[in-house]
């Protein structure tokens, strides 16, 4: 799997780095999150589906690798 971010999108609300710490993470001053891994191991799917269910503002997709 490969995450997705929209910066667009995102407005910081850094729900994701809620769901999953160490694969997001919100700077003290950012607007944006950071993707820390773009390509987590499968282990860290359940947070990873979380952190884009539960994004306020949808700027978060999964896209699966062959």
């Amino acid at each position: 799997m490969r995450i997705v971010l929209d910066p667009d999108l995102c407005q910081g609300h850094g729900v994701c780095q809620s769901e999953a710490d160490g694969i997001f993470v919100l700077e003290r001053k950012a607007t944006t999150v950071t993707v820390l891994d773009g390509t987590p191991p499968e282990d860290r799917r359940p947070e990873v589906e979380a952190a884009v269910r539960y994004c306020p503002t949808h700027a978060l997709s999964i896209v699966e690798e062959d």
